[in-house]
């Protein structure tokens, strides 16, 4: 009987994997690597569709490969031919420039998240530094309950960790302290469970569960990151090798350009280029 519920898994499981995507066996394909952050803006999720679903039901001949392996990962993958685009949710490093072409395709606000049981509803960049580095270690330093602080961190190697540190001034000094999760969802569902847990995140991913925090007494918003006065923003970058890149790929990263795509950008809570 075991055996049989396991078929019908298998089966089904089977069945929903082949459906997603070009179903054209002869579609010619484009690899995306990088950044978790930026491929919120591929994805469909939460009944908002991203790039991918979109471009492939108008372009049928295309299939879009997508793989969230980091800002780094992702570079390095572009860099070498290993896939056509690269995501990168940080400005590249100057190392990293060589060879590579790069195109900004949308805006970010790296929001600071806390539980929405948590009182303190504003820091400074100083106090967030100083909350990341380990010199402060109790909510009732900033105004809070007398209560440890539980750092939450995105793994080395994360664009967005990189963007945050570099904002922040602390590159390699976070706290040891530091609870790192891969990827986005990781550190929302920390957060909602622990009330005592602090984190940061893109703008695009905050939901009800969480509490975003003002920032030297500005709410990260489209307005805010726009007009430059939200102090931690970056942007999303695509990169590609402009000797080996495809027409097909290059028409891809147009697309994103055009309107149709910055309006995805728009509907997925991110900051449009326009």
């Amino acid at each position: 009987m075991k055996y049989i519920k396991f078929l019908v898994i298998f089966i089904t499981t089977g069945l929903l994997l082949t459906g997603c995507g070009s179903t054209n066996a002869n579609a010619t394909s484009i690899s995306v690597n990088g950044s978790s952050s930026v491929s919120e803006l591929f994805e469909s999720r939460g009944g908002v569709a991203g790039f991918i679903d979109v471009y492939e039901e108008e372009n049928t001949d295309i299939a879009i490969k997508l793989s969230a392996s980091g800002s780094s990962d992702g570079i390095k993958a572009a860099k070498e031919g290993l896939a056509d685009i690269g995501m990168s949710s940080r400005k590249l490093k100057a190392e990293e420039k060589p060879g590579l072409e790069r195109v900004v395709i949308a805006l970010d606000a790296i929001a600071v998240v806390v539980n929405p049981g948590n009182p303190v509803d504003n820091l400074t960049v100083e106090q967030l530094s100083d909350i990341y580095t380990g010199k402060i270690t109790n909510w009732s330093q900033v105004g809070g309950e007398d209560k440890p602080i539980a750092l939450i961190a995105r793994e080395s190697g994360s664009g967005t960790r990189g963007a945050f540190e570099e904002l922040l001034n602390i590159k390699d000094q976070m706290s040891e302290t530091a609870n790192e999760f891969n990827g986005t969802g990781g550190i929302k569902a920390e957060v909602v469970q622990n009330k005592n847990a602090i984190g940061y995140i893109s703008l695009g991913a905050v939901d009800d569960n969480l509490k975003a925090i003002e920032i030297d007494g500005i709410y990260p918003s489209t307005k805010t990151v726009k007009d430059g006065s939200y102090a931690l923003q970056r942007p999303f970058i695509l990169v590609y090798r402009d000797d080996v890149i495809s027409d097909e790929a290059r028409s891809f990263i147009d697309w994103i350009l055009s309107d149709e795509g910055q309006q995805i950008v728009e509907n997925k809570k991110f900051i449009t280029i326009n």
